[in-house]
């Protein structure tokens, strides 16, 4: 299920695609490293600070980890003011506090345009980790966010999205995938991964690769963002968008009755997006009723098929 590579220790590294590395530290110990940083996606420089940091500790949650230490990422032009500078650092320091972590450092150069993210630690036991690789026949698969950061933020630039739906977008972005993390690890989930720049279909085609399984996904099924489908429908698209086709498009097929705007957005590279969790036929009923007890949100999108790795969105 992992790849060992160059060392023993070494449970997760180079060797696999997956969402963060993991070097265990004893029987009962490993930690979990991640990096991720980027330039801006909203204007406000606290709020950007923050959802850099979600996105960066996501890779930890996909992995079935707490966060327990992170390092500040940055690169500021020398022109931006220095109370711009703190206020990122310091939406970064607040999401990461309320990770239950601490930012202990980081570093800094100049550069032309603004980028900014995290180095994060976390901890998880051995034998607990979430892989892209864990697919299993029968399994049923969840997502805890909806889906069209890229076309929103697109369209606000384009001038074409309405205020109110990048405000939506901005919330789902701020939330974090811990306690989506904590119902999955204590209901014995195995495979996970974040939805980010490849978006849906591109981590969707990820798993199911290194599974060596079919999905099928639900269209109808799949939570959109507010305005996200009115976006689509207007021609905000992105760069993104078309990578995560030319890669993985060719080992996705569509039904007739999904149209091209939703298939768009399945394609939308997001933005500190959800999990997707896998989960056996057995516990899916009870991880369903978990979402539902603590009011944590969940979709439940698709199933895991016997078959060569491809995607069928029906």
């Amino acid at each position: 299920m992992f790849n060992a590579g160059a060392h023993p220790d070494l449970l997760v590294g180079m060797g696999v695609a997956d969402d963060a590395a993991v070097y265990r530290i004893n029987a009962t110990t490993a930690v979990v490293a991640t990096l991720d940083f980027f330039a801006p996606v909203v204007d406000d420089p606290y709020t950007y600070g923050a959802i850099a940091a979600a996105n960066a500790m996501s890779d930890v949650y996909a992995m079935g980890g707490e966060v327990v230490l992170a390092l500040n990422i940055a690169a500021f032009p020398e022109s931006l003011p220095a109370a711009v500078q703190t206020e990122i650092l310091r939406g970064g320091a607040e999401k990461v506090r309320e990770a239950g972590g601490v930012i202990a450092g980081g570093h800094t150069v100049w550069d032309n345009e603004p980028k900014y993210g995290l180095s994060v630690l976390g901890l998880v036991h051995p034998k607990r980790l979430f892989s892209k690789a864990g697919l299993r026949p029968g399994d049923v698969l969840y997502l805890t966010k909806p889906i069209g950061t890229g076309t929103i933020v697109s369209g606000v630039r384009q001038g074409k999205a309405r205020p109110e739906w990048l405000v939506g977008a901005t919330n789902w972005m701020l939330r974090l995938n811990r306690h989506a993390m904590h119902l999955a690890r204590a209901a014995g989930v195995r495979a996970a991964t974040d939805v980010t720049g490849f978006g849906l279909l591109g981590h969707l085609w990820e798993m199911a690769s290194h599974s060596g399984v079919a999905v099928e996904i639900e269209a109808g099924a799949v939570p959109l963002l507010e305005g996200a489908r009115e976006c689509a429908s207007m021609g905000s698209h992105t760069g993104g968008e078309t990578r995560n086709r030319e890669w993985a498009g060719e080992h996705v097929t569509f039904a007739a009755a999904v149209d091209a705007h939703l298939a768009a957005l399945l394609f939308d590279p997001q933005t500190s997006g959800g999990l997707i969790i896998a989960v056996g036929p057995r516990k899916a009923a009870a991880l369903g009723a978990a979402f539902v007890r603590d009011g944590a949100p969940a979709w439940r999108i698709g199933r895991v098929r016997v078959g060569e790795a491809a995607i069928r969105v029906v």
